[in-house]
């Protein structure tokens, strides 16, 4: 094996997230008062946390200073309360996880998603084949900070070069690439090859079997 510890992304790398965020993002914009937006577009703010995510759909609006705070934490009630509404596991995922996991591999997931429903996201989807998830807490900067990698790995006691991200955008990238641990992206997510060849991608994966064959071999 290549690897003792995998670190996966969460939204467009293990879980099909779309819906759900889309959902909780259009609820607190009507809450508030603004129309909806096109659920692609939403997607595509997606990546550097929740409040970039708010900041990013608010852009060009009205008063978006003034309506910050307030379709924020509306949001953020909404999807706590709503997280695992329209949300999967992309196909072969849970298989691939399950392979990696009986192989001995330790498995994490870190996330610039809330950690609440990151943590409730994955126990629902994948029970207990994840050792260790980190979604983003207001004492610890959101990725491509590599904090919550450096402390997985001191956590699993693996070391970094033993260790690889799994990540489906330009974040995960970075992110590992601060961690000086490798990297391989997906292009089953929220971002296209294109986009992530453009972006520095070495290794890129389109299903959760070639991934296998990439850790294993």
């Amino acid at each position: 094996m290549r690897y003792d510890l995998i670190i996966f992304d969460l939204d467009g790398t293990v879980l099909n997230t779309k819906g759900g965020l889309a959902y909780a993002v259009n609820e607190a914009r009507k809450e508030c008062g603004l129309p909806p937006q096109e659920k692609d577009f939403i997607i595509s703010l997606v990546g550097n946390g929740t409040r970039k995510l708010i900041e990013r759909s608010l852009a060009g609006e009205k008063n978006a200073d003034e309506l910050f705070e307030k379709v924020l934490s509306t949001y953020q009630k909404i999807y706590e309360e709503n997280c695992l509404y329209d949300t999967y596991p992309y196909d072969g995922v849970t298989k691939m996880l399950q392979t990696l996991k009986s192989n001995g591999i330790k498995l994490a997931v870190v996330t610039n998603k809330p950690d609440k429903p990151a943590k409730i996201l994955i126990r629902e989807n994948f029970g207990d084949l994840i050792d260790e998830v980190h979604g983003n807490v207001d004492s610890v900067p959101v990725k491509p900070d590599p904090t919550f990698v450096f402390m997985t790995m001191e956590n699993q006691g693996v070391k970094p070069q033993r260790t690889c991200y799994v990540g489906d955008s330009d974040v995960d990238i970075k992110t590992a690439r601060a961690a000086g641990i490798d990297v391989i992206s997906v292009d089953w997510g929220f971002k296209t090859r294109e986009f992530l060849t453009e972006n520095g991608a070495g290794v890129l994966c389109s299903d959760p079997g070639e991934l296998l064959e990439q850790v294993c071999s």
